[in-house]
């Protein structure tokens, strides 16, 4: 059975890939800072006869990446499939015009150097095997920067800087057979009927598998 692994996996979008996932066969790798928190998840998906754990990475501890997603090995065997995804709402945000430096630190720890150590512990086993998938999510600021919320644009700017280090990873990657995919969700889930974590979750399916593309976003 494959394998994959979410990294920043909570009760929306990693509930809902796990769960995608989970159906089509894969062994379902949780990953949060607090791992306790993750037990109702995994229990969910055991009940839909899943096989599932939950493991501790907290993505702005480079040392917790590695041991994380070494423990994912050790449990199910090597990852297929990352996916990167974690949301964190106590960040400070600042309109452009306010942004500095302090600012977008810890910004750029959450959102992007945490994707980048955490790819570093996969990719090298994806291009020996010439397979895998990488997937990370952003909010589609990081597409349309002038379309989204002003007062979020530090979130922004280092969700831009994810979609264009992940794209460009692709280039580099996708003739050694490893596929590197964006998703950019417009919307705050559960707001409305159509804004749902199932709702969303099949487009990391279809990245995962229809492997000339490259982004998807929705709304």
């Amino acid at each position: 059975m494959s394998v994959i692994a979410i990294l920043g996996a909570g009760q929306g979008m990693g509930h809902a890939i796990g769960k995608l996932f989970g159906k089509e066969g894969y062994k379902v790798a949780l990953l949060s800072r607090d791992a306790a928190k993750l037990a109702s998840l995994v229990a969910d998906l055991t009940a839909l006869g899943i096989d599932a754990a939950a493991f501790r990475a907290d993505v702005t501890d480079v040392d917790s990446i590695k041991s994380g997603l070494a423990a994912v090995k050790a449990h199910f065997g090597a990852i297929d499939v990352l996916e990167y995804s974690p949301s964190n709402a106590t960040l400070p945000q600042a309109p452009a015009s306010r942004v500095t430096p302090d600012t977008l630190q810890p910004w750029f720890e959450f959102q992007f150097f945490g994707a980048i150590a955490a790819v570093a512990e996969v990719l090298p086993d994806m291009l020996a095997r010439n397979s895998g998938t990488i997937l990370v999510t952003t909010g589609a600021s990081s597409v349309r920067p002038e379309m989204g919320y002003p007062a979020f644009a530090a979130a922004g700017i280092a969700m831009g800087a994810l979609r264009n280090w992940s794209l460009a990873l692709h280039t580099e990657v996708a003739p050694s057979g490893v596929q590197v995919g964006h998703v950019a969700i417009g919307a705050f889930i559960g707001q409305d009927a159509e804004a749902t974590a199932d709702a969303i979750a099949p487009l990391y399916w279809e990245l995962h598998t229809e492997r000339d593309a490259l982004e998807r976003v929705f709304r």
